[in-house]
């Protein structure tokens, strides 16, 4: 071993020894910086996180004796100073701190280096003259490498952000789609509505025989009624999608107001011929928008009715099966012919199913005049003998359900089968917390 290199392995020696004086060093002179304030809301182990390992590859430097150990310590201390890089991410500094702070780094190394010239003048020149090339490598390289690492990370971030604003922008196009099919949907049901009104109101204004009247005047109701339900409805969907229908939380039982409701349904369950059961314990206290809750069965109940020609409706509710559980059950489910093409899936397919089904036949334009009338006869497919007015609505029901659903913090699972019906199954808290301010 030649002079040269004793004297580097001494040097190296001493930088070791000197390593705690460094670090304080370092850290005095950062928390002097008036421009660096990141630091002082860290710990001393997250200030230093990495630079210890990037001055052991200093070391190691010193020491090496040959081209093979020179690299070794070169990439010990990139990786050193990328991971330096990393944790100054993760601490909230911005580059320009961190590059700061490998300046006061730079600084106080060589700083040290000049008190160990100092205190050995005999030191030969080509010693020192590899340690401050060293020193440069270790500072530029390690400033070079925690760029290099913000930029991979900045990247990174930026990319993420991208993916949250493209799945955002596609999560809002859904929704537009959604609400133009139900916008379709109400057009279309206005349009028949309006149709059967004015067609209707041109029979009366030109027969004379009472039992027609009557049949009519019987229809128009019926189509104005229709009108209003859709007009309404559409009201409390914007009011929804605007955030505008609040959750007014109270205590209440559920079990007294399910029976009560299905009871004031029951009639028209009989009108069309089919049953209407309601089942599940005699009393269950709950917290939550009474209101709310009853329109949302409501809504189920009706658009059951409306979808099963025999056979009937069954809403059913259990308490939590735990005693101390959270959530109680809601079913509704009909012996319907079933959505189409849904089997188990999201309530927003069936909502797109219901909204495709909703009325494939359009009334006749209420511009066209009514056709000359014989005994019997109505324009549009309206008379004493037809099925009069259409339903109205299903796809604006569902889609207030949901709305609603989410507002109380409700779990809700669809099934249909084609044939046998649907089921809805909802699952409601049975404490909901009172909405802030």
């Amino acid at each position: 071993m030649d002079r040269i290199q004793q004297q580097c392995i001494g040097v190296a020696a001493y930088m070791r020894q000197s390593r705690d004086a460094i670090l304080a060093a370092w850290q005095d002179c950062v928390a002097a910086d008036p421009e660096l304030t990141t630091a002082s809301s860290i710990s001393h182990a997250q200030f230093t996180d990495s630079i210890p390992k990037v001055l052991d590859a200093f070391e190691h430097a010193l020491r090496a004796d040959d081209a093979l150990r020179e690299t070794q310590a070169d990439l010990e201390q990139r990786e050193g100073a990328s991971e330096h890089g990393l944790h100054r991410w993760q601490q909230g500094y911005d580059l320009r701190e961190t590059m700061r702070e490998w300046a006061h780094l730079h600084r106080c190394v060589l700083a040290q280096l000049e008190i160990y010239t100092s205190q050995n003048p005999n030191l030969l020149p080509p010693v020192m003259q590899r340690a401050r090339e060293a020193l440069v490598r270790l500072c530029g390289e390690g400033a070079c490498e925690s760029a290099a690492r913000y930029t991979r990370l900045q990247q990174a971030e930026a990319a993420g952000r991208m993916r949250d604003l493209e799945a955002a922008v596609q999560q809002l196009h859904a929704l537009e789609r959604n609400r133009a099919d139900i916008l379709r949907q109400a057009a279309h049901d206005l349009r028949g509505s309006v149709g059967v009104i004015t067609n209707a109101t041109a029979v009366l204004s030109r027969t004379t025989s009472e039992e027609m009247r009557t049949d009519f005047y019987r229809i128009l109701d019926r189509a104005i009624s229709s009108t209003h339900t859709l007009l309404s409805d559409l009201i409390d969907l914007t009011r929804l999608e605007a955030g505008q229908d609040r959750v007014q939380i109270i205590g209440f039982d559920v079990g007294k107001l399910l029976r009560d409701l299905s009871e004031s349904l029951r009639a028209e369950a009989t009108a069309r011929n089919l049953f209407l059961k309601a089942e599940g314990p005699e009393s269950l206290q709950v917290r939550g928008d009474r209101v709310k809750l009853q329109r949302i069965v409501q809504n189920l109940v009706l658009n059951a009715l409306k979808a099963t020609v025999s056979g009937g409706v069954r809403v059913t509710w259990q308490a939590p099966e735990e005693p101390a559980g959270s959530r109680w059950v809601l079913t509704v489910q009909d012996t319907g012919p079933g959505l189409r093409g849904v089997n188990a899936t999201p309530l927003t397919r069936a909502l797109r199913e219901a909204t495709d089904q909703a009325h494939e036949s359009e009334a006749r334009d209420p511009t066209e005049s009514p056709p000359p009338l014989e005994r019997g006869d109505a324009p549009g497919g309206v008379g004493p003998g037809s099925a009069v007015v259409a339903e109205h609505g299903e796809g604006i029901g569902l889609s207030i359900v949901k709305r609603l659903c989410e507002l109380l913090g409700a779990g809700i699972e669809l099934e249909s089968k084609p044939g046998e019906g649907t089921v809805f199954r909802l699952s409601f808290p049975i404490d909901i917390p009172a909405p802030q301010g």
